[in-house]
C-alpha cells in the first residue's frame, strides 16, 4: 500500500462525518451516532467488487489512526472529569453510582455466563471474556442527559446534580475496572494469586501516576501563568497524554487508554483546561475520533450471526438498559429520593455512548469478546440515545402541568 491509498478514505470518512453528525444533531441525537453511521455507510463501499478504496492494507492503516482516536477520547475524558465537584458529592450520589456499575456488570456478566454453557463451564478465558461483557455495560454518558436537561431547564436541579456527579464517579470506576479485567486477560490460571498480581500492579500504576499527575499540574499550572493561552500549552498536554498511555501498558499492563484518562484527570483542575481541551479536541476531531468511530463501522460483519448470537445481544442490550434504570433508580429511591425523581437518574444513567464502545472495541482487539457483539453494543447506543431524551421530558411533563395549573 502507497501512503496516497489513505488519502481517498480519509476525505470521505472526514466529509461524511461532519455531515451525518451535523444531521444527527438537529435531530437532538449525539453526534456520536452519526460517526458511527458514517462507517456503516462508507462499508457499503467494501461489498463492490473489486473496489480498490478500502482495501485490506487501508483498513489496517484507519485501524492506527483509530487507536491513537481512543487514547485522545479517554484523554478528553479525563479533561472532562470535576475532581472538585466529587468533594461535595453525598453518600447517596456514591452508592448510586456504585449500583449502577454493579448491577449493569452483574447482569451483563450473568448473561453472558448462561451463553458460555454456564458456571460450571468457565475457564481462565471464558470468565474473562464474561467479566469484559459486564464491564461494557458499567460506562454512561451524561451528554444526552445533560443536554435534555439544560433545555428543559432543570439541569442545576437535586435530580441533575446526582446524574452529572454519578456520572463522573462511574467513568473512574468503570475504567478501573476495565483495566483489571484486560490485565486478568495476560494472567493464567484461576488461582487466587492471579488476580492478586493484576490487582498489584493496577495499584502500583496508581501510586506513581497519581503523585506524578500532582506534580506535572503543578508545573503546567506555572507554565500557564508564565505563558497564559501559549500553544505549548497543549502540546505539552498531548505529550503528557501519550507518555501515560504508553507507560501505563509498556510498564504496568494497564490499558493505554486508562493511562490516557489518568493523564486527562490530573490536568482537569489546570485553570487553563478550557483552552486545552479545545486545542486538543480540534486535533482529536478533526481526524482521529471520526476515523475512530467510522472504522468500527467499517470493520462491523453482518454476517455470521447466528440465531444465538441475536438472542444474546437482545439480552445483553435489555441487561445493559435494567441494569442502570434499576439499580440507580431503586438505590436513589432508598436514600429518600421520590419515586419519579428515582425513575429520571435512573433513565438518566441509561444512554451509552463513546465510552462503551471504546471498551467494546478493546476487548475484540484483544481477542476477550466475540466481534459480533458490536452491532448490539450499537443498538444500544442509538437505542438509549433516542429514548433518553424522551423519557426524561415526559417524566418532568406532569410537574410543568401542575406547576402551570
Amino acid at each position: 500500500m502507497e501512503y496516497y491509498d489513505l488519502l481517498l478514505p480519509l476525505a470521505l470518512i472526514l466529509l461524511f462525518s461532519k455531515l451525518m453528525a451535523k444531521g444527527c444533531n438537529k435531530l437532538n441525537l449525539p453526534s456520536v451516532v452519526g460517526l458511527l453511521f458514517t462507517g456503516l455507510l462508507l462499508s457499503l463501499i467494501t461489498y463492490i467488487p473489486g473496489q480498490t478504496v478500502f482495501t485490506g492494507g487501508v483498513l489496517e492503516g484507519l485501524g492506527f489512526l483509530a487507536k491513537i482516536g481512543v487514547v485522545l477520547i479517554m484523554f478528553e475524558t479525563g479533561l472532562d472529569t470535576d475532581i472538585k465537584q466529587l468533594r461535595d458529592v453525598g453518600l447517596g450520589a456514591v452508592m448510586v453510582t456504585v449500583a449502577g456499575v454493579l448491577l449493569p456488570m452483574l447482569l451483563g456478566f450473568t448473561t453472558a455466563v448462561f451463553f458460555h454453557g454456564g458456571f460450571g463451564a468457565l475457564t481462565h478465558d471464558s470468565l474473562v471474556s464474561c467479566l469484559f461483557y459486564g464491564t461494557i455495560l458499567t460506562a454512561t454518558s451524561i451528554s444526552v442527559s445533560v443536554a435534555t436537561l439544560r433545555e428543559i431547564g432543570k439541569q442545576n436541579t437535586k435530580v441533575g446534580s446526582v446524574i452529572v456527579t454519578a456520572a463522573v464517579l462511574d467513568d473512574i470506576i468503570g475504567v478501573v475496572v476495565l483495566s483489571f479485567v484486560l490485565a486478568m486477560k495476560n494472567t493464567s490460571g484461576v488461582s487466587v494469586l492471579a488476580p492478586l498480581y493484576t490487582i498489584g500492579k493496577i495499584i502500583l500504576f496508581f501510586l506513581i501516576a497519581v503523585p506524578l499527575g500532582f506534580l506535572l499540574n503543578k508545573l503546567f499550572t506555572y507554565l500557564d501563568n508564565r505563558y497564559p493561552h501559549h500553544r505549548l500549552i497543549p502540546i505539552f498536554s498531548l505529550a503528557v497524554c501519550f507518555f501515560f498511555a504508553y507507560a501505563s501498558e509498556k510498564f504496568f499492563g494497564v490499558a493505554d487508554i486508562t493511562g490516557a484518562y489518568v493523564a486527562g484527570v490530573a490536568l482537569a483542575r489546570n485553570p487553563d483546561r478550557g483552552y486545552i481541551e479545545r486545542r486538543s479536541d480540534i486535533m482529536s476531531y478533526m481526524i482521529f475520533t471520526p476515523v475512530f468511530f467510522a472504522n468500527i463501522g467499517l470493520t462491523i460483519k453482518f454476517s455470521g450471526i447466528g440465531a444465538s448470537m441475536v438472542f444474546f445481544g437482545i439480552c445483553f442490550i435489555a441487561a445493559g438498559i435494567v441494569g442502570k434504570v434499576v439499580g440507580c433508580g431503586l438505590t436513589a429511591r432508598a436514600f429518600g429520593y421520590s419515586t419519579r425523581e428515582s425513575l429520571r437518574i435512573g433513565v438518566g444513567m441509561m444512554a451509552r455512548a463513546e465510552v462503551a464502545l471504546v471498551c467494546a472495541q478493546k476487548g475484540v482487539e484483544n481477542g476477550i469478546i466475540d466481534s459480533s457483539i458490536m452491532p448490539f453494543i450499537l443498538i444500544l447506543i442509538i437505542f438509549t440515545s433516542l429514548i433518553t431524551p424522551i423519557t426524561l421530558r415526559l417524566t418532568y411533563k406532569k410537574d410543568d402541568m401542575q406547576s402551570a395549573g
